[in-house]
Protein backbone atom coordinates (compact mmCIF):
# COMPACT_ATOMS: atom_id res chain seq x y z
CA UNK A 1 0.00 0.00 0.00
CA UNK A 2 2.96 2.33 0.52
CA UNK A 3 6.32 2.69 -1.21
CA UNK A 4 9.40 3.65 0.78
CA UNK A 5 11.12 6.81 -0.46
CA UNK A 6 13.68 6.82 2.36
CA UNK A 7 14.09 5.19 5.77
CA UNK A 8 11.64 7.71 7.25
CA UNK A 9 9.22 8.52 4.44
CA UNK A 10 6.67 6.62 2.35
CA UNK A 11 4.49 7.37 -0.66
CA UNK A 12 0.83 6.43 -0.92
CA UNK A 13 -0.29 5.99 -4.53
CA UNK A 14 -4.05 6.29 -4.07
CA UNK A 15 -4.90 5.91 -7.74
CA UNK A 16 -4.30 9.30 -9.28
CA UNK A 17 -3.70 11.24 -6.08
CA UNK A 18 -0.84 11.00 -3.59
CA UNK A 19 -0.43 11.07 0.17
CA UNK A 20 2.74 10.63 2.20
CA UNK A 21 3.74 9.23 5.58
CA UNK A 22 6.75 10.64 7.41
CA UNK A 23 8.45 9.65 10.64
CA UNK A 24 9.64 13.11 11.66
CA UNK A 25 12.09 12.26 14.44
CA UNK A 26 9.55 10.03 16.13
CA UNK A 27 6.46 12.12 15.33
CA UNK A 28 4.42 10.18 12.79
CA UNK A 29 2.98 12.55 10.20
CA UNK A 30 0.47 11.91 7.42
CA UNK A 31 0.46 14.38 4.53
CA UNK A 32 -2.92 14.71 2.79
CA UNK A 33 -5.66 12.10 3.00
CA UNK A 34 -6.98 11.37 -0.47
CA UNK A 35 -10.66 10.95 -1.29
CA UNK A 36 -13.45 10.02 1.17
CA UNK A 37 -13.17 6.31 0.29
CA UNK A 38 -9.41 6.11 0.84
CA UNK A 39 -9.58 5.77 4.62
CA UNK A 40 -8.96 2.03 4.69
CA UNK A 41 -5.99 2.39 2.36
CA UNK A 42 -4.47 5.04 4.60
CA UNK A 43 -4.78 2.77 7.63
CA UNK A 44 -3.39 -0.21 5.72
CA UNK A 45 -0.42 1.89 4.65
CA UNK A 46 0.38 2.68 8.26
CA UNK A 47 0.57 -1.03 8.94
CA UNK A 48 2.74 -1.68 5.87
CA UNK A 49 5.20 0.94 7.11
CA UNK A 50 5.36 -0.77 10.52
CA UNK A 51 2.96 1.45 12.50
CA UNK A 52 -0.51 1.32 13.98
CA UNK A 53 -3.30 3.85 13.73
CA UNK A 54 -2.69 4.88 17.34
CA UNK A 55 0.88 5.88 16.41
CA UNK A 56 -0.25 8.72 14.15
CA UNK A 57 0.45 12.12 15.71
CA UNK A 58 -0.47 14.75 13.14
CA UNK A 59 -1.76 15.45 9.65
CA UNK A 60 -0.33 18.09 7.36
CA UNK A 61 -2.72 19.24 4.63
CA UNK A 62 -1.35 20.98 1.57
CA UNK A 63 -4.77 22.43 0.71
CA UNK A 64 -8.52 22.08 0.78
CA UNK A 65 -9.72 19.86 -2.06
CA UNK A 66 -11.92 16.77 -2.08
CA UNK A 67 -9.02 14.54 -3.15
CA UNK A 68 -6.68 15.81 -0.42
CA UNK A 69 -8.95 16.17 2.63
CA UNK A 70 -11.55 13.51 1.84
CA UNK A 71 -10.06 10.83 4.10
CA UNK A 72 -9.95 13.00 7.23
CA UNK A 73 -13.09 11.45 8.71
CA UNK A 74 -11.32 8.14 9.38
CA UNK A 75 -9.24 9.95 12.02
CA UNK A 76 -12.18 11.47 13.91
CA UNK A 77 -11.94 10.79 17.63
CA UNK A 78 -8.18 10.28 17.57
CA UNK A 79 -5.67 12.57 19.24
CA UNK A 80 -4.35 13.76 15.89
CA UNK A 81 -3.85 17.46 15.15
CA UNK A 82 -4.50 18.75 11.63
CA UNK A 83 -2.40 21.57 10.15
CA UNK A 84 -3.42 23.54 7.06
CA UNK A 85 -2.73 26.92 5.46
CA UNK A 86 -4.61 29.73 7.19
CA UNK A 87 -6.70 30.73 4.16
CA UNK A 88 -7.89 27.14 3.57
CA UNK A 89 -8.44 26.36 7.26
CA UNK A 90 -12.02 27.79 7.43
CA UNK A 91 -12.97 25.55 4.50
CA UNK A 92 -11.59 22.47 6.23
CA UNK A 93 -13.47 23.27 9.46
CA UNK A 94 -16.67 24.13 7.60
CA UNK A 95 -16.74 27.69 8.95
CA UNK A 96 -16.73 29.03 5.39
CA UNK A 97 -18.00 27.72 2.07
CA UNK A 98 -15.94 27.90 -1.14
CA UNK A 99 -16.73 30.97 -3.27
CA UNK A 100 -19.18 30.56 -6.13
CA UNK A 101 -17.58 33.41 -8.09
CA UNK A 102 -14.55 31.32 -9.05
CA UNK A 103 -14.73 28.26 -11.32
CA UNK A 104 -12.64 26.16 -8.94
CA UNK A 105 -14.51 27.44 -5.89
CA UNK A 106 -17.84 26.60 -7.53
CA UNK A 107 -16.69 23.02 -8.08
CA UNK A 108 -15.51 22.78 -4.47
CA UNK A 109 -18.93 24.02 -3.34
CA UNK A 110 -20.63 21.41 -5.55
CA UNK A 111 -18.74 18.48 -3.99
CA UNK A 112 -18.67 19.81 -0.42
CA UNK A 113 -21.62 17.59 0.66
CA UNK A 114 -19.21 14.66 0.30
CA UNK A 115 -17.04 16.07 3.10
CA UNK A 116 -17.55 16.21 6.86
CA UNK A 117 -15.76 18.76 9.02
CA UNK A 118 -13.17 16.96 11.18
CA UNK A 119 -13.61 16.58 14.94
CA UNK A 120 -9.86 17.07 15.44
CA UNK A 121 -8.09 20.28 16.33
CA UNK A 122 -7.29 22.25 13.17
CA UNK A 123 -4.29 24.60 13.36
CA UNK A 124 -3.94 27.30 10.66
CA UNK A 125 -0.44 27.92 9.34
CA UNK A 126 1.06 31.17 8.07
CA UNK A 127 3.97 31.41 5.67
CA UNK A 128 7.15 30.43 7.51
CA UNK A 129 5.47 28.59 10.37
CA UNK A 130 7.14 25.35 11.44
CA UNK A 131 5.69 21.99 12.42
CA UNK A 132 8.39 19.67 13.66
CA UNK A 133 11.17 19.77 11.07
CA UNK A 134 8.81 21.09 8.39
CA UNK A 135 8.53 24.71 7.30
CA UNK A 136 5.27 25.80 5.67
CA UNK A 137 5.50 27.93 2.51
CA UNK A 138 2.38 29.76 1.37
CA UNK A 139 2.07 28.81 -2.31
CA UNK A 140 -1.35 30.13 -3.41
CA UNK A 141 -2.94 29.74 -6.82
CA UNK A 142 -4.24 26.20 -6.91
CA UNK A 143 -6.21 27.27 -3.82
CA UNK A 144 -5.91 30.54 -1.89
CA UNK A 145 -4.42 28.78 1.14
CA UNK A 146 -2.26 26.19 -0.58
CA UNK A 147 0.88 25.31 1.42
CA UNK A 148 3.98 23.37 0.46
CA UNK A 149 6.22 21.89 3.15
CA UNK A 150 9.97 21.37 3.29
CA UNK A 151 12.02 19.47 5.86
CA UNK A 152 15.71 20.29 5.53
CA UNK A 153 16.51 17.55 8.04
CA UNK A 154 14.85 14.93 5.84
CA UNK A 155 15.68 16.60 2.49
CA UNK A 156 11.99 16.27 1.68
CA UNK A 157 9.61 18.58 -0.16
CA UNK A 158 5.84 18.00 -0.02
CA UNK A 159 4.48 20.03 -2.90
CA UNK A 160 0.76 19.26 -2.98
CA UNK A 161 -0.85 20.60 -6.15
CA UNK A 162 1.55 23.48 -6.67
CA UNK A 163 2.89 21.25 -9.45
CA UNK A 164 2.19 17.82 -10.86
CA UNK A 165 4.60 15.27 -12.27
CA UNK A 166 4.21 14.28 -15.92
CA UNK A 167 6.67 12.20 -17.96
CA UNK A 168 9.52 12.78 -15.52
CA UNK A 169 9.14 16.55 -15.14
CA UNK A 170 7.10 19.01 -13.14
CA UNK A 171 4.25 21.01 -14.67
CA UNK A 172 2.26 23.85 -13.07
CA UNK A 173 -1.21 23.20 -11.74
CA UNK A 174 -3.47 23.88 -14.77
CA UNK A 175 -6.25 26.48 -15.06
CA UNK A 176 -9.12 24.00 -14.87
CA UNK A 177 -8.28 22.95 -11.31
CA UNK A 178 -6.77 26.20 -10.02
CA UNK A 179 -8.16 29.43 -8.66
CA UNK A 180 -5.55 31.61 -10.43
CA UNK A 181 -2.90 30.30 -12.82
CA UNK A 182 -0.86 33.50 -12.61
CA UNK A 183 -0.61 33.00 -8.87
CA UNK A 184 0.44 29.39 -9.44
CA UNK A 185 3.34 30.53 -11.61
CA UNK A 186 4.34 33.19 -9.10
CA UNK A 187 4.22 30.70 -6.26
CA UNK A 188 6.44 28.24 -8.13
CA UNK A 189 9.04 30.94 -8.77
CA UNK A 190 8.86 32.23 -5.19
CA UNK A 191 9.03 28.77 -3.63
CA UNK A 192 11.94 27.71 -5.84
CA UNK A 193 13.83 30.83 -4.76
CA UNK A 194 13.07 30.75 -1.03
CA UNK A 195 12.93 27.09 -0.08
CA UNK A 196 16.10 25.20 0.81
CA UNK A 197 17.23 22.43 -1.50
CA UNK A 198 15.71 18.98 -1.11
CA UNK A 199 16.22 15.65 -2.83
CA UNK A 200 12.86 13.90 -2.37
CA UNK A 201 9.85 15.69 -3.87
CA UNK A 202 6.28 14.43 -3.50
CA UNK A 203 3.70 16.18 -5.70
CA UNK A 204 -0.02 15.73 -5.22
CA UNK A 205 -0.33 13.90 -8.55
CA UNK A 206 2.18 11.87 -10.52
CA UNK A 207 5.29 10.02 -9.41
CA UNK A 208 7.55 11.40 -6.65
CA UNK A 209 11.21 12.12 -7.30
CA UNK A 210 13.67 10.42 -4.98
CA UNK A 211 16.55 12.71 -5.91
CA UNK A 212 17.02 16.14 -7.43
CA UNK A 213 13.54 17.30 -6.45
CA UNK A 214 14.27 20.98 -5.86
CA UNK A 215 16.48 21.14 -8.95
CA UNK A 216 13.60 19.90 -11.09
CA UNK A 217 11.33 22.52 -9.55
CA UNK A 218 13.87 25.25 -10.22
CA UNK A 219 14.09 24.09 -13.83
CA UNK A 220 10.34 24.59 -14.20
CA UNK A 221 10.45 27.97 -12.40
CA UNK A 222 13.01 29.23 -14.91
CA UNK A 223 10.50 28.71 -17.74
CA UNK A 224 7.65 30.67 -16.11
Amino acid sequence: MVTALADDSWWYDLGGVNAALVDDSGTLTLVDTGLPWHGNELIAGLSDAGYELRDLDRILLTHFDLDHVGGLSVFDGLDVTIYVGERDAPLVTGEQAPPLGNHKGAFQRLVSPLLDAPDNDVVPLADGDTVGSFTAYHTPGHTPGHVSYVSEDLSLGLLGDLVREDSGRFEPSPWLVSYETESVAGSIRDFAERAPGFEIAVPGHGVPFEEGGSAKLSKLAATL
